[in-house]
């Protein structure tokens, strides 16, 4: 049982420095020595635990990149109250609540699909998943305001999804180019205007 617990907090180093390093230094300049140094492991510890670094992008991927998106863009979508301002809300204060770090390394996985997803299918498949899971539960949201009274039910729920989760991730990496907010103060103002005008 100790030695489990031990081999998962290993594991768990080894996943924390590799997100890191891949989200300030990109997945293909981040070498398994470079990981493990950061991590203070030895390079037999990482092949104890992974084959090769696709192993550990997949489960970065999984588990690091997936459970930002869930914990900060899906699951407050399914919050109660008008289905307009939760959306408002998830895609505004998101935005709003970037550290300086962030914006300046923009969004982990926008970067990893600029950089690895049109490389091998198993990074594709993982990545698009998250996507996938995002744009249900928007559609999820945008359809109750439809019900509700609260969303144009003429709109396309799965265009709307979309064009959210583009123009999110969209404006993440441009901002990286800037030294201030204005591009994304600007944008917050585009976006805004585009939410009202899916009111009912």
């Amino acid at each position: 049982m100790q030695q489990e617990l031990k081999s998962e907090l290993t594991k768990k180093v080894i996943i924390d420095k590799a997100f890191t390093l891949f989200y300030e230094h990109g997945f293909k300049s981040t070498s398994i020595n470079t990981i493990m140094k950061e991590a203070t492991l030895t390079k037999g510890a990482f092949y104890h635990h992974y084959q090769n670094k696709k192993e550990i992008a997949l489960e970065v991927i999984e588990q690091k990149v997936q459970q930002r998106v869930y914990d900060s863009m899906i699951l407050p979508l399914f919050q109660p109250g008008d289905a307009l301002e939760i959306l408002r809300t998830v895609f505004v204060d998101r935005i709003k609540s970037f550290a300086f770090y962030e914006k300046q390394h923009g969004c982990p996985m926008n970067n990893l699909i600029n950089e690895i997803g049109d490389t091998e299918t198993v990074y594709q498949t993982a990545l698009k998943n998250i996507i996938e899971k995002w744009k249900a539960s928007l559609v999820n949201v945008i359809d109750r305001g439809k019900k509700e009274l609260a969303i144009n039910k003429d709109i396309s729920s799965t265009g709307t999804a979309v064009y959210l989760i583009s123009s999110f991730e969209g404006i993440r990496g441009i901002r990286k180019l800037y030294q201030d907010d204005t591009i994304l103060n600007e944008y917050l103002i585009g976006l805004e205007q585009y939410i009202t005008q899916l009111k009912h």
